[in-house]
């Protein structure tokens, strides 16, 4: 009888350890092409679900969606929260507040939040996926203020839970195979 690898050896003792919860990536962001598609797809359904969404600047009283909410035209331009990568894009916070504002509006005042304010708004982000999309608290505020920039492999893993979750609850809309 052959021996299982290390690797399956490996995978067989995270999903022990974690109850199974390891299952690969996310419902419905299996494609052919690996890895790498998947983390594509799942950055630019960030960038959608982020798309118009306002950072605030100082003074200018303004960081909440669209145009409508804001008054905002092409005269007036204002920094937009920015996802371009799992790191970098997330390290304000406002972008886990935006994603989790564009499925519960009710959940928080986005219009209020500060870049600057990186504690309050990842414990924001996180009380709010935990409590209205049961997503499991995998992120620890402390962690994320600690760097300046954070861990893209650690963001990425958050952020399949999150979709995951919001799948589970019917908040996201998927193909059907």
């Amino acid at each position: 009888r052959p021996r299982a690898s290390a690797r399956v050896q490996g995978r067989s003792a995270i999903l022990e350890k974690f109850g199974g919860a390891a299952t690969g990536p996310a419902p419905h962001l299996r494609r052919a092409g690996g890895t790498a598609s998947v983390k594509a797809m799942l950055l630019e359904w960030c960038r959608a679900r982020t798309r118009g969404y306002q950072v605030r600047t100082r003074g200018d009283g303004v960081g909440r969606r669209g145009a409508a909410w804001g008054g905002l035209t092409p005269a007036h331009p204002r920094q937009h929260v920015d996802v371009q990568n799992f790191s970098g894009s997330w390290g304000s916070g406002l972008a886990f507040c935006a994603l989790l504002h564009s499925f519960f509006p009710d959940a928080f005042d986005y219009g209020s939040l500060e870049p600057g304010a990186r504690r309050h708004n990842f414990a924001l982000a996180f009380a709010t996926a935990e409590e209205r999309a049961g997503c499991a608290p995998l992120l620890e505020v402390e962690d994320m203020v600690r760097l300046p920039v954070p861990d893209a492999k650690c963001v990425y893993t958050y952020l399949q839970e999150l979709y995951r979750c919001l799948v589970a609850k019917g908040l996201v809309k998927t193909k059907k195979r």
